[in-house]
C-alpha cells in the first residue's frame, strides 16, 4: 500500500508544548563494556541531548550505532560509565534498583518485538494492572480502579473493553503492540522510550500505529525518545532527529532539515536507504546508493 509508507518531506503537523527545561538530559554520556579500563568496547561516547515535555526527539542510525544501548543506559539497564542522565534536574544515571523502580513510574518503554514483550500466559487485563499495583497511591490498588484503568488503557489505543480476558497469542502484530502501548501509558508517564516499535510491523500497520503514538502525544503531552533505523519513519513522527553512527552524535536538529537536507555524509546514506513508494524512484536511488558506496570503497591492493 504505497500511501503508508513513510515519507522523508512528511510535515508535523503541530509543535511540541514544551517546557522551560528539559524533561530529559543527556550530557557527555559514555557507555563502555567490560569495565573502565580502556581494554573495554566503549559503545557510547560522549552523547549529549535533551527532551522536552510534548516533544519528539528520534534517535536514528543503524544497526550496532548504539541507538538501544542509550536507550537502556536511561532506563538503568546498562551502566553509564561517564556523564549524566537526569530526569527534571535530579540525576538518574547509575541509581539504585529501589529508585530505579520509582523512576519507572515517570519514564516506560515500548520494545520492538510485540511477540515478546508481552506474557503469553497472562490475559490482557492483568497484563495492564500489572504496572498499577507497582504504582505509589491512587485507584490502581483496588480491583474496581483497575478495571475501570483498563478500560481506559484499551479506549486510549483503540481496543474494545471485552478483549481484556484474552491472551496476547490472539492478537495481530499490531493489536499486541497497541497492548504495549497501553501497558507503557498504565502510570501516566513523563517520557516513553520506543525502541523500534514499528519494525516488526508491516507497512500499513506501522502507519497505524505511528498515528496513534502521535494521538496519544496530542492528548497527553507525554515525550518520545524513538529509536529507529528508517529515516522514513522516524521524519513522520519527529520534531527533532539525532543522527547516531559508532556511538556518537553526527547530526542534530528539526526534523525535516536532517530528513530532506541531511549535512553528514552518513545521513544522506540513511537517506538514500529509506524507501520509496515509486518503483522506479526506489530502483535509482538504490543505484546511487551503490556507486555512493563503491566511490567511498578502497582501491584493491595490485596482486591481491
Amino acid at each position: 500500500m504505497p500511501e503508508a509508507v513513510p515519507k522523508a518531506q512528511t510535515v508535523r503537523e503541530s509543535e511540541p508544548a514544551g517546557e522551560s527545561e528539559p524533561v530529559l538530559k543527556v550530557e557527555d554520556l559514555v557507555v563502555r563494556f567490560g569495565g573502565r579500563r580502556a581494554t573495554g568496547a566503549t559503545v557510547i561516547n560522549g552523547v549529549s541531548f535533551d527532551l522536552r515535555a510534548g516533544e519528539t526527539l528520534s534517535l536514528v542510525g543503524e544497526s550496532g550505532s548504539g541507538k538501544t544501548t542509550i536507550g537502556r543506559a536511561i532506563l538503568g539497564l546498562a551502566p553509564v560509565t561517564a556523564g549524566t542522565v537526569t530526569f527534571r534536574g535530579k540525576t538518574v544515571s547509575n541509581i539504585s534498583r529501589a529508585r530505579r523502580r520509582v523512576l519507572a513510574r515517570d519514564i516506560q518503554v515500548v520494545f520492538q518485538d510485540p511477540y515478546s514483550s508481552l506474557n503469553p500466559s497472562m490475559v490482557i487485563e492483568d497484563i495492564l494492572a500489572e504496572p498499577l499495583l507497582a504504582g505509589e497511591g491512587g485507584d490502581g490498588r483496588t480491583a474496581t480502579g483497575q478495571r475501570a484503568r483498563v478500560r481506559e488503557l484499551l479506549d486510549a489505543v483503540g481496543l474494545p473493553a471485552d478483549c481484556g480476558r484474552r491472551t496476547p497469542r490472539e492478537f495481530s502484530g499490531g493489536q499486541r503492540q497497541r497492548i504495549a502501548i497501553a501497558r507503557a501509558l498504565a502510570l501516566d508517564p513523563a517520557v516513553i522510550i520506543c525502541d523500534e516499535p514499528t519494525s516488526a510491523l508491516d507497512v500499513t500497520t506501522q502507519a497505524k500505529v505511528l498515528t496513534l503514538l502521535k494521538d496519544i502525544q496530542r492528548e497527553t503531552g507525554v515525550a518520545y525518545l524513538f529509536i529507529s533505523h528508517d529515516l522514513g519513519v522516524v521524519n513522520e513522527v519527529s520534531d527533532r532527529i539525532a543522527v547516531l553512527h559508532q556511538g556518537h552524535i553526527v547530526e542534530i536538529g528539526k526534523a525535516t532539515d536532517v530528513a530532506t537536507a541531511p549535512e553528514h555524509p552518513y545521513t544522506r546514506k540513511l537517506q538514500m536507504a529509506a524507501p520509496v513508494a515509486d518503483p522506479k524512484k526506489q530502483r535509482l536511488r538504490r543505484a546511487k546508493r551503490l556507486e555512493t558506496l563503491a566511490a567511498e570503497l578502497p582501491a584493491p591492493k595490485v596482486g591481491s
